[in-house]
């Protein structure tokens, strides 16, 4: 059984058929690429997971850790371990990186209160450990996330997400609008953050940069998954990588 079994689902925004008999599987540990252009359908299937602004999903169902999870509510899954880090990052602009990280903690403690968490076995981050593994963020600790570069913002929102008690993570274009040196920054945090037990379902249009540190890789077109195999076999497979990724 792998940690998360996506199997045969239709999704649905209203009457448009997005995601059209679409099946993956992340295994416990591993980094796995979700790749595709624009519209291919990827933030729909991280939304279908984690129930965030989610579509209808009127076939098929997800699984994680063998439990249903088809269509439950964004804070219940959560409770289950997943934690998404959107697209837009998302940072509260006009607080420090220290404030930003704080209220993850106290959104965390909050919710145990009044809901006891499901089956979540992952670590939370303390402060600390997020200074250790994001040492510029440790630097900037004080300084308004409005003002980090976009390279910053994205590790301070892979960090708050780190925060919750995670057992996997979805990236959603972690490495959008950043310079190739600060992708290679991102890249080794996120390598960092996977050798520490958390797995990751990372959505990318930059296959190449993605591909360097996934084992297993997936394409979507349309709505459909045309390639499942290793970053390996991806690598080497020039017909793919040009028809639906255009490198």
């Amino acid at each position: 059984m792998s940690l998360l079994d996506v199997d045969a689902i239709d999704a649905y925004y209203g009457e448009s058929h997005i995601l059209r008999d679409l099946s993956l599987s992340v295994e416990e540990g591993e980094i796995c690429a979700l790749l595709g252009r624009n519209g291919a359908g990827k933030t729909t299937t991280l939304r279908s997971i984690c129930g965030a602004n989610p579509p209808q999903v009127r076939e098929g169902s997800i699984r994680f850790k063998g439990e249903d999870i088809t269509g439950m509510p964004a804070d219940d899954v959560a409770m289950q371990g997943i934690s998404l880090v959107p697209e837009e990052r998302r940072v509260f602009a006009n607080l420090t990186v220290e404030e930003n990280l704080r209220i993850a903690e106290v959104s965390r403690n909050a919710s145990n209160t009044w809901r006891r968490p499901l089956t979540s076995t992952g670590r939370s981050m303390s402060t600390e450990q997020v200074y250790d593994d994001f040492p510029r963020l440790g630097e900037r600790k004080t300084q308004k996330a409005g003002t980090l570069s976009g390279g910053e913002q994205q590790m301070l929102a892979i960090a708050r997400a780190l925060k919750q008690s995670t057992d996997l993570l979805l990236l959603d274009e972690p490495y959008e609008g950043l310079a190739p040196q600060i992708v290679e920054d991102v890249e080794a945090a996120i390598e960092r953050i996977s050798e520490q037990g958390v797995t990751i379902l990372l959505v990318e249009q930059n296959a190449a940069a993605a591909i360097k540190i996934a084992g297993h890789a997936y394409v979507v077109d349309q709505g459909e998954i045309v390639f499942d195999g290793t970053a390996d076999e991806l690598r080497g497979d020039d017909e793919i990588r040009e028809r639906y990724l255009g490198v």
